[in-house]
């Protein structure tokens, strides 16, 4: 109101050259409380009094020229309707509404600038150089966040589009394209590159980074475009540049509404529910609105951690603490909850662990298998998926040879039961338990050495996100029977994995943190592999997803000798468990190279 009161007054004196006493000036003053009055009304109706000068944006002002100009327009008519304007110069009612604009966005915006550090000339004093890569809509709010917070000073931005070239945002000049960056950083001085491409593409993360490679600084990203949920950029979201950004790998479509009509107002069982696949299967199923999610698990601590997270989700389930070994207790759960659709992800899958203990291996991932294949028929389950992995095929560990055996077994039961037994298989999972990937990321926390078994070996990566999304994909296509392949992209040379998270980690592979061969463990296998070479490879209406066609296997025989396998005890030796296992899947060296590559399938 007092600005309001000063922008009428003021308009009277420019009118009359700064003069006073000017003429007629009574009638300025017997005008005001009726201005003061519209204009306090025209204000309200805009709620002018709500916004915070220390965030006044292009918004802000907007409101005030439309409350203004409503003002003004307002108080003209009245004034015409009171007197005909008799007395009052027009171009008093032209000036009036330019001053209240000034004076009512003025200090807000010099008070959103002092706030911003921009009129503090040694604002910039110990603050960390910034480079920004990008130069769209998130690098804006980045730089605005940086100039408020007063921490980071943004000095150069980078960007490909040559349209931006010169350009600024917020001050920050575009002083080149992404290729030029090194020889930028270096002539600013710049100690942290922060990449603004939410919606970039592995590929392109990937040749953004190697080039940022090139320079000392320290780099971070922000979240992908699908994590931001909330559309908002700011400086507490920034993140170091993970591994997953790199693998290459293209997002995931998948036919959600097939899923969910999988899915939707059935009962499922997930055994192994509080591991890094049974847990997020868990929650992603819990989204498609299941009649009941039974969660099963032999650790109790994993079990806990799974019932916290569902406790913040919102979601409800039932969780059990139940050994799939104990047939007992198994039969309890189906008879008492009858699942429609079992995934059986329980297993046990460290190599070395399995290879001094190959009855723990066969006790487990073999007898745990079949209790919950029997039980499934038993009970009239619609679906089993069993989660296998790449080790299964031409196994070297016993790891691999019981997964072998559990897909045999589950394939083996199509003709004695209704339900529709299917396997998926796939290689690894990044930040999976007992991954190579936190192991890592440990030994670099810890300042190394990083180990490593080979410098050739390789294995397939995917994330336990995508890796879970395409499990259930599959379950919704098969009709019984089946060995899925998930798509698994190329494979990746481990010693590489490890010299780009030390990269990543703002150090120098072999001159910060060392990398140490060890040799292969037990068991070990130097390529993984998704097909026997005597699979036939089929397309399935999902192009992330294959069958394996594997020649039709005598189930009669096979399953007498599995029975060998499960009337065994603690006692037999460790050969004895070898010899019936090799009677069932024979090894292989682990020196073959004849992998059969997705590449190749897609070209074929």
């Amino acid at each position: 109101m007092l600005i309001t009161a000063i922008a009428w007054q003021g308009a009277w004196w420019l009118r009359f050259n700064l003069d006073f006493p000017f003429y007629n000036w009574q009638l300025s003053f017997y005008t005001l409380p009726f201005v003061l009055l519209i204009q306090g009304l025209v204000f309200r109706r805009f709620r002018l009094y709500r916004g915070l000068w220390r965030f006044a944006s292009l918004p802000d002002l907007w409101n005030i020229f439309r409350a203004c100009f409503v003002g003004a327009l307002s108080i003209t008519i009245m004034l015409f309707m009171w007197s005909r304007l008799e007395g009052i110069p027009r171009s008093i009612l032209i000036l009036y509404p330019i001053l209240l604009m000034f004076f009512l966005g003025g200090p807000r915006l010099t008070y959103r600038m002092w706030k911003d550090h921009s009129l503090n000339l040694n604002s910039s004093v110990n603050r960390k150089a910034v480079m920004i890569v990008g130069g769209g809509s998130a690098a804006d709010m980045l730089v605005r966040d940086m100039l408020r917070e007063g921490k980071l000073q943004p000095v150069a931005i980078v960007d490909d589009n040559p349209r931006l070239f010169g350009t600024e945002i917020h001050g920050v000049s575009v002083l080149g394209n992404i290729s030029e960056l090194p020889e930028i950083a270096a002539q600013k001085d710049v100690h942290l590159i922060i990449i603004a491409i939410p919606s970039a593409t592995s590929q392109q993360m990937q040749n953004i980074i190697s080039i940022c490679e090139k320079t000392d600084c320290s780099i971070r990203t922000l979240p992908s475009t699908q994590d931001m949920i909330s559309g908002k950029v700011s400086v507490s979201e920034l993140r170091e540049v993970l591994i997953e950004d790199l693998l290459g790998r293209e997002k995931v479509k998948l036919d959600w509404s097939a899923i969910r009509n999988g899915v939707q107002n059935k009962r499922v069982l997930i055994t192994g529910g509080g591991g890094s696949i049974g847990s997020e299967l868990c929650k992603q199923i819990a989204s498609l609105e299941p009649a009941q999610i039974v969660i099963l698990d032999h650790s109790e601590y994993n079990l806990y951690r799974i019932e916290k997270t569902f406790c913040k989700l919102g979601e409800s389930a039932i969780f059990l603490l139940a050994n799939i070994c104990d047939m007992m207790a198994i039969e309890k759960v189906m008879s008492e909850y009858e699942p429609d659709i079992i995934f059986h992800a329980a297993a046990y899958k460290h190599v070395p662990i399995l290879q001094r203990q190959p009855y723990q291996a066969i006790r487990n991932n073999v007898i745990g298998t079949k209790n919950m294949v029997d039980v499934a028929g038993k009970y009239g389950c619609e679906r089993f998926v069993l989660i296998s992995t790449d080790k299964a095929v031409n196994p070297e560990n016993m790891l691999g040879a019981s997964k072998r055996i559990a897909e045999m077994y589950t394939e083996a039961q199509l003709d004695k039961y209704q339900t529709k037994y299917m396997t998926v298989r796939f290689g690894n999972v990044l930040d999976s338990e007992g991954s190579v990937v936190p192991l890592f990321r440990e030994q670099i926390k810890s300042g190394g050495p990083v180990t490593v078994t080979h410098p050739d070996i390789t294995r397939y990566f995917m994330t336990i996100p995508e890796a879970c999304q395409l499990i259930m994909q599959a379950s919704t296509l098969g009709s019984g029977g089946e060995i899925f392949v998930l798509d698994m992209g190329e494979p990746v040379k481990i010693n590489k994995l490890a010299e780009q998270m030390i990269r990543l980690s703002g150090l120098i592979p072999n001159k910060d943190i060392d990398i140490e061969y060890t040799g292969l463990r037990s068991g070990e296998k130097m390529y993984e592999e998704l097909f026997y070479e005597n699979e036939n490879c089929e397309r399935t209406s999902h192009k992330k997803i294959f069958i394996a066609k594997y020649p039709d296997q005598d189930n009669e025989k096979i399953i007498k000798k599995i029975y060998k396998l499960v009337d065994i005890n603690e006692n037999v030796t460790n050969e004895m468990i070898e010899l019936l296992v090799s009677d069932l899947v024979p090894y292989k060296s682990s020196t073959s190279n004849n992998i059969i590559s997705f590449k190749e399938v897609n070209n074929q």
